[in-house]
């Protein structure tokens, strides 16, 4: 069996990955906050760990793993937009959950196993806080319960900071109910414009951090495999998750390995919109930009190091899918190539499986093919942008001006539909054997037009 190697933040270093049940492989990732569409960063933790998602089912099999990533659907932004616009709060949950598959899937992104909304998990919620307050991890006082962070006496591991530290270097909320700055919310009330939920404590609504926690407990037990998200989350969120989960669940030790993924940026610089260079997922896809290739670009730069979107690489990526897909346009998958395998298996090192394929394209077509499969790439649900591009009867005319400039020499008929083609991204190859066509980066069949 291929032995799985991950970076875990919690132990600072690489180690075999060893699941607690090789036939139960368990893995929750943070999800978005469902107010808006996602924007290009969001879309960096789907894409690595749906990446080590399809490596878990290779290795231990389809039917032995079980990935949940929530969905937060209780949240102040998400109470802004409604009172900005007037609609239920409901109603923008589901569109934006509805806007986030299709993006999500348009990068070629498997669906979790299961999606738990955090509303649909209040009950799950107000149970571990009462746990936490019987524990004396947790006290109420004016309508909040609040976790005592110096209760538990490891907060910090993860992130390698002392309480005291974390106190001078962050931005805590000051509050008269807190007996700390350092603790924070687990239950706080609401007002008759705000959702909420009945709870011992009074009318009110979950604070950020106990949704997943006590999701992750109802789903994959006290102990799971691996917990993941970007590495913006691991403080607080992580830090408090760990906290409130082993506090509660003194039985378990919550998730054994952390992967966090770095951050992305756009040409060089953070993605601001005060710099102009923010941009959702569906943005790029209405600008024409396939989902299959923001998928190749962003898998084409290790997930714990800085991203950098360009758009050199975008047009690199999209001349090198549409190689592909010409390359195996008739070709029946065959066996992934084992050395990608591993090459995946080592911390999820997707940029030497890119590099792996592209000397599988030079070999074995099945085995290249598979192994582009495995990974996302060159899927049938993909690959609408690629498909019925037939550039055969410019192909047949550009061969017939070039026989007759042969005879003329007069190559100018030639040098003119040459550059009308290239003009419309069409890479042209011309040889003694004849003239071939291929759609390039850029292509544009609206180009082609009167030609």
């Amino acid at each position: 069996m291929t032995t799985i190697r991950l970076h875990n933040t919690k132990s600072r270093k690489k180690e075999d990955f060893v699941p607690i049940d090789p036939q139960n492989v368990r893995m929750y990732v943070c999800g978005p906050t469902v107010y808006d569409r996602a924007h290009l960063g969001n879309a960096r933790p789907v894409l690595v760990f749906d990446i080590l998602y399809r490596l878990l089912r290779h290795v231990y099999g389809e039917n032995s793993v079980t990935y949940v990533r929530n969905f937060t659907d209780v949240d102040d932004k998400i109470n802004a937009r409604a009172a900005a616009t007037g609609r239920p709060i409901r109603d923008i949950t589901d569109e934006t959950i509805g806007w986030y598959h299709d993006d999500m899937d348009s990068l070629g992104a498997m669906r979790p196993d299961q999606e738990p909304r955090a509303t649909e998990w209040i009950g799950a919620m107000i149970t571990m806080i009462e746990e936490l307050i019987a524990k004396g991890h947790a006290y109420e006082k004016e309508g909040h319960v609040l976790f005592r962070v110096r209760s538990y006496e490891n907060y910090g591991a993860l992130s390698g900071r002392s309480v005291d530290d974390m106190i001078a270097g962050a931005r805590v909320e000051v509050a008269p109910f807190k007996e700390d700055p350092m603790d924070f919310v687990l239950w706080k009330p609401s007002d008759v414009k705000t959702p909420g939920w009945g709870s011992p404590w009074g009318y009110g609504r979950p604070g950020w951090h106990i949704e997943c926690s006590a999701m992750s407990y109802e789903l994959l037990g006290a102990s799971f495999d691996i917990h993941g998200g970007g590495n913006d989350l691991q403080f607080p969120h992580h830090e408090n998750e760990i906290a409130q989960s082993c506090c509660a669940h003194p039985e378990g030790g919550f998730a054994n390995y952390w992967l966090h993924n770095e951050m992305l940026q756009v040409e060089g610089k953070k993605m601001s919109k005060s710099l102009g260079n923010f941009f959702t997922v569906r943005d790029l896809l209405e600008q024409g930009i396939p989902g299959e290739v923001v998928r190749l670009v962003m898998l084409g730069t290790h997930y714990g190091k800085p991203m950098d979107w360009t758009e050199k690489k975008r047009a690199e990526a999209e001349q090198t899918l549409r190689n592909w897909r010409n390359l195996t346009a008739d070709v029946v998958a065959g066996e992934v190539d084992p050395e990608l395998v591993d090459t995946l298996a080592d911390d999820l090192n997707t940029a030497g499986a890119i590099a792996r394929l592209h000397v599988l394209a030079k070999g074995d077509a099945a085995t290249f093919k598979a192994s582009a499969l495995f990974m996302g790439f060159l899927t049938d649900e993909l690959g609408e942008w690629a498909a019925g591009v037939d550039l055969t009867a410019y192909a047949d005319k550009l061969a017939a001006i070039r026989a007759e400039a042969m005879e003329t020499k007069d190559f100018s008929a030639v040098d003119a539909m040459k550059k009308a083609l290239m003009d419309a991204g069409v890479e042209v190859r011309m040889s003694k054997a004849g003239v071939e066509l291929l759609p390039g980066a850029g292509f544009d069949a609206a180009k082609l037009e009167g030609l």
